[in-house]
C-alpha cells in the first residue's frame, strides 16, 4: 500500500467537501469538549463528595477490664472495611464533652459518667449497604452497647452520585454518538463525490481495505484536529476563565491530580470517534457504490 498516497487522498477531502469537514470538526469539537468539561467537573465533584462521605462510626461500650476493650479492638480490626481505629476513654470521652460543652462545664469531668467507646473510621468507597451491615455486626459483638453513625448524609450521598452519573454517562453517550454519525455523514458525502473514482478503482482490482484507508485516515485527521482544539479551550477554561471570572469556585482540579489524564483522554477518544465514524462509513458505502455500478 502506497503510504503517501494514502495520505494525500486522506487529506484531499478537506479540499473537496470544506464545508462538510468544517461541520464534522466542528461537531467533534464540541463534542469532546462538553466531555472534557463534563469530566473534569464530575471528577472534582465526586472527590468532593467522597470527603463528604468520610464515615466515623462511634462504637460505645459497656463498662469493662482492658482484657475485653483488646478482645473489642482485635474484632474491629479484622473487619476488611475498617481502616482505622481510635480508642476513647472514659476520661478522654469526658473532658472532649467538656471542651464542646464550653465553660463552666468542670464538673462534668469529675461526673465521668460517658462511656468508653472506638471511633472506627470505614472506607470511603464502601457503600451504604455494606456500612449498614458492618455496623450491624459491630453492635451484636458482646460488649458494645451501641454503634452510631451518620446513616443519613451516607445513603443520600450515594443517591445523588448514583443519580449524578447515570445523568452524566448518559449525556456522554448521546454527545458521542451524534459526533459519530456527524463523521459517518461527512464520509459518506466524500465517498459519493468520487464514487466514479472508487467505480475505476475497483475494476483495475483495487482491494477494499485501499480504496477505505484514505477514508479512515480522514477520519483519524479529523479526530486529531478536534481533540487538539478542545483541550486548548479546555486549558483556556478553567485556568484562565474560571480563576478571573468565577473566582468563588477556586480551583477545579485535574482527574488524578495531572493534566495529561484527561488530555490524552480528550484526543484519543476524538481520534477514536473518527476513526469509528469514518470506519463505518466506508465499509458500508464503497460497497454500495460498487454494486449501483456494477
Amino acid at each position: 500500500m502506497n503510504l503517501k498516497y494514502v495520505i494525500k487522498e486522506g487529506t484531499a477531502g478537506f479540499k473537496r467537501a470544506k464545508l462538510a469537514v468544517t461541520t464534522s470538526i466542528f461537531s467533534l469539537f464540541i463534542a469532546v469538549l462538553l466531555l472534557g468539561i463534563l469530566g473534569r467537573i464530575s471528577y472534582n465533584v465526586y472527590t468532593q463528595a467522597m470527603s463528604l462521605k468520610e464515615v466515623v462510626l462511634e462504637v460505645f461500650l459497656f463498662d469493662m477490664d482492658e482484657r475485653s476493650t483488646d478482645e473489642i479492638r482485635m474484632q474491629l480490626e479484622d473487619e476488611e472495611l475498617v481502616t482505622s481505629i481510635e480508642y476513647i476513654s472514659k476520661d478522654s470521652a469526658s473532658v472532649v464533652a467538656a471542651q464542646d460543652l464550653g465553660a463552666g462545664v468542670d464538673d462534668l469531668i469529675e461526673l465521668n459518667f460517658l462511656p468508653a467507646s472506638f471511633r472506627v473510621n470505614v472506607n470511603t468507597d464502601s457503600g451504604a449497604e455494606l456500612v449498614e451491615n458492618l455496623a450491624s455486626r459491630i453492635q451484636n459483638i458482646r460488649g458494645v452497647d451501641e454503634v452510631k453513625y451518620n446513616k443519613a448524609l451516607v445513603q443520600a450521598l450515594e443517591s445523588n452520585l448514583s443519580t449524578f452519573t447515570l445523568i452524566g454517562g448518559g449525556l456522554g453517550i448521546l454527545i458521542l454518538l451524534a459526533a459519530v454519525v456527524l463523521v459517518y455523514n461527512t464520509i459518506r458525502l466524500t465517498i459519493h463525490a468520487k464514487k466514479d473514482l472508487i467505480r475505476a478503482m475497483k475494476l483495475v482490482g483495487a482491494t477494499n481495505g485501499f480504496i477505505r484507508s484514505p477514508f479512515i485516515v480522514e477520519g483519524i485527521v479529523q479526530g486529531i484536529i478536534a481533540g487538539g482544539l478542545s483541550v486548548l479551550c479546555v486549558f483556556a477554561i478553567f485556568e484562565f476563565f474560571v480563576p478571573a471570572y468565577l473566582p468563588d469556585i477556586g480551583i477545579v482540579a485535574w482527574p488524578f491530580g495531572r493534566w495529561y489524564f484527561l488530555v490524552g483522554a480528550m484526543v484519543g477518544l476524538a481520534v477514536l470517534m473518527g476513526w469509528w465514524g469514518s470506519r463505518l462509513a466506508s465499509r458500508k458505502y464503497i460497497a454500495e457504490t460498487y454494486i449501483s455500478g456494477s
